[in-house]
């Protein structure tokens, strides 16, 4: 069972996803609406993860993003998933690249296609992986323009599934090819990113954060 923070400023919304983990075994053990709610829940009840969105009251803009990178920098191992209908691209950028990348994740709402893909996604940020949509590591690289135009079309793809913690075989059932052409690509990316084989844990999201690093 996870202790979970919950950060959501839609009321309705919110209910339903502490009813959704809930009924999967876990317990939001604090709900907030904003993202002072939010730091002060984290300190009272020093959660397994926090959940939380982007755009929170008062501005609307990046205030549970900002919360959620403030939280990071006091406790590096706190888990954070932002569950968001936005990509906030600097923020989004500085909260992926702390602590290594670890336990953190990016998902975008409208992108999530079964409840079990959600509930999965926390437990295994919980449990210290990095999950992030596709659609958010494309529009990351849509901003290094040099870096990704040393990656061939295909390369970009397997990097991009690579980032959600997929595993060679998930990788090539999505893009119908076979594993040994998987590691093939996932050496070409290493080589160009400059980054050397390692037995790193997360290797896959690690290369892609090197590369959102420039």
């Amino acid at each position: 069972m996870l202790r979970i923070v919950l950060a959501e400023d839609s009321v309705l919304l919110r209910e339903g996803l502490v009813s959704l983990l809930e009924r999967f075994g876990h317990k939001v053990v604090a709900g907030a609406g904003n993202a002072q709610e939010l730091t002060e829940a984290v300190a009272e009840h020093r959660p397994d993860i926090v959940v939380t969105d982007v755009r929170m009251p008062p501005g609307f803009t990046d205030e549970g993003l900002r919360a959620a990178i403030e939280l990071r920098q006091r406790e590096p191992a706190l888990a954070i998933l932002v569950l968001s209908q936005y990509v906030q691209r600097s923020y989004a950028e500085e909260l992926l690249d702390s602590s290594d990348g670890t336990s953190v994740g990016y998902l975008l709402k409208e992108r999530i296609g079964h409840v079990e893909e959600f509930v999965d996604a926390v437990q295994r940020v919980a449990a210290g992986a990095t999950v992030v949509d596709p659609e958010v590591v494309r529009q990351l690289l849509r901003h290094r323009r040099d870096p990704l135009s040393r990656l061939t079309v295909r390369e970009q793809e397997v990097l991009a599934l690579m980032a959600e913690g997929r595993s060679n075989a998930s990788v090539a059932e999505a893009l119908h090819v076979s594993e040994g052409t998987v590691s093939k690509h996932f050496g070409s990316i290493l080589t160009k990113l400059d980054l050397s084989l390692t037995d790193a844990t997360n290797r896959r999201v690690l290369a892609v954060l090197a590369y959102l690093r420039g």
